[in-house]
């Protein structure tokens, strides 16, 4: 799909208003960004939307039911399902369905299969269906809480040929700016890509691929999904259109660029948004700057994946039994180490290979992870780097500090770019440049992602979200082979940015650490109490379809 460029002398402000943000957003030592002084938490938002006169699905739950096991879904060889609703519902199951609720006296909370910042879901996902077997063509909205969707707009013309199915992620920014303020956009990018990440890893397990559609622009994007119908949302929080994810079977054709039938004059539209929060104290007007100033598309190619040998997982997990348990480690053991097989295995997963996920990214890889390691048996602790392309390495040399030694990692594999970087003990260092969270001395290793950012963010401000999004993604890969290697993930966005960069000796913009990852052992909470997803309904149920 061909889009239009914005106009060259409007390039340069767009991206100077997404620079500005980026860096009045920034944490340090004297001061964080701007946010809430005081939470009322009695009074946080809706975590859920939903739209009221919309026709109700319910979906089954038969998680339990796939067979698939996670090494099948990373490989890309698990059983190929057919596009019907009840496997449908199974793809929301697992990447946007709850997984369990948590409680703690008088508290009670909802965990979702896609890890979001805070556990304040700020994503909200549409399915677009075109002749898909027990699902109406038209557009949808999933309400996780109940396993439903809603019906918003029902064509006045059926489809017809293969069954068609798109996934579509929008953000309510607002969930997030209630309790992380301005920095709340940055948030809401990096959730969009464990949202990703999400959706290929259950799609995977289905035998689907997903692919993201590239070269598609907001306004467009918002048109398909219905958001731009403004009385539909008329006096409640706003939806950014972000992402258009296009599922089909793997042995079927990719469709980068296939997009769902435009709107009709004969297609049916229903449902008014639910407010969320009714009483707001604050607000974040650099918020809507910046996603205007970033609104926009691809402009490039995606580069063509190395040609890194396939991944031998060996977890014996189905993939459904580990997506619904994994969980953000609240602390961790501070004397475990972990194996060095394991550790290498997990960083051979964040290079990118025509393999889940990395199948359904359709960009070059610009995050570079260094890694804080601790406790890994065999390695020196000290402080390493993963660059994830050819050219990385260079352009990382050539920015990072001179007494950096570059040294090959020896054992690990022939293909994995790991090298040493510094002998030292940062368990204190990365603790306090991490917002002085125990997690990220506590783990074994943790993580600092370094994008390619100024020049990229400059020549196209659509590219600050992108960057984000692949950000998530590496940290949803962290999560789910933590959880494959019998150990706990946890994301971290708060940390001292420009403390960071002066650690690693990092002048100017064109780097910048756009997330923190942290990997160990976890020590668990017996005073929370972990809930059934679904109260009263079993993740084995009969589906709609006969």
């Amino acid at each position: 799909m061909s889009v239009p460029s914005s106009p060259a002398a409007e390039m340069p402000a767009a991206a100077d208003v997404a620079l500005a943000y980026h860096a009045r957003t920034k944490h340090s030592l004297k001061r964080y960004a701007a946010g809430p002084e005081t939470l009322d938490w009695d009074a946080q938002p809706n975590p859920f939307r939903e739209f009221a006169g919309c026709p109700r699905t319910d979906l089954p739950l038969t998680s339990d039911r796939l067979a698939a096991s996670f090494a099948e879904a990373c490989a890309g060889t698990a059983p190929i399902h057919p596009l019907t609703i009840d496997n449908v519902a199974l793809l929301l199951e697992l990447s946007f369905g709850l997984s369990a609720w948590k409680e703690y006296g008088p508290d009670r909370w909802a965990l979702r299969c896609n890890p979001s910042s805070g556990n304040l879901h700020p994503t909200e996902t549409y399915v677009i269906a075109g002749n898909v077997s027990g699902l109406g063509d038209g557009v949808y909205h999933y309400v996780s809480r109940d396993h439903v969707l809603e019906q918003r707009c029902r064509r006045g013309t059926a489809s017809a040929g293969e069954p068609r199915l798109w996934l579509a992620l929008s953000s309510i920014h607002w969930r997030e700016a209630w309790k992380y303020g301005e920095r709340a956009f940055r948030y809401c990018q990096l959730d969009l890509g464990h949202a990703l990440g999400a959706i290929s890893y259950a799609a995977a397990a289905l035998g689907w691929r997903a692919n993201v559609i590239d070269g598609l622009d907001s306004g467009t994007l918002a048109a398909v999904m219905g958001l731009d119908r403004a009385g539909d949302f008329a006096g409640v929080e706003a939806e950014d259109a972000d992402l258009l994810v296009a599922i089909a079977p793997r042995d079927a054709a990719p469709a980068r660029s296939e997009l769902p039938p435009p709107c009709m004059v004969d297609d049916i539209w229903t449902g008014i948004a639910n407010r969320l929060d009714r009483h707001p104290l604050y607000r974040w007007p650099v918020i809507a700057e910046v996603s205007a100033a970033t609104a926009g598309a691809a402009q490039d190619a995606a580069a063509p994946l190395l040609p890194h040998p396939p991944r031998a997982s060996r977890s014996t997990a189905r993939a459904a039994e580990l997506i619904l348990g994994r969980r953000s480690a609240q602390r961790f053991d501070a004397k475990f180490a972990m194996d060095a097989d394991a550790f290498h295995r997990l960083l051979d997963a964040l290079l990118p290979r025509a393999a889940p996920p990395w199948d359904a990214w359709a960009y070059a890889p610009r995050l570079h992870p260094l890694l804080f390691v601790h406790r890994v048996d065999g390695l020196t602790p000290g402080l390493y780097a993963l660059p994830r392309s050819r050219a990385a390495e260079a352009s990382l040399r050539h920015a990072l500090r001179p007494d950096f030694d570059w040294r090959p990692v020896t054992g690990a594999p022939g293909h994995l770019p790991l090298f040493h970087l510094l002998p030292t003990d940062s368990r204190g260092v990365i603790r306090t440049a991490s917002c002085h969270q125990a997690i990220a001395g506590d783990s074994c290793f943790a993580v600092a992602m370094l994008a390619e950012f100024g020049p990229l963010v400059h020549d196209n401000p659509w590219r600050y979200r992108q960057l984000h999004w692949e950000a998530g993604l590496i940290g949803h890969v962290l999560y789910l082979e933590a959880e494959a290697a019998g150990l706990r993930g946890t994301g971290i966005g708060c940390y001292f940015d420009d403390s960071v960069h002066e650690m690693l000796g990092i002048v100017g913009d064109q780097l910048q650490t756009l997330y923190h990852f942290t990997v160990g052992r976890p020590l668990t909470d017996d005073r929370i109490t972990t809930l059934a997803a679904y109260p009263g309904r079993t993740r084995d149920e009969a589906g709609v379809l006969s």
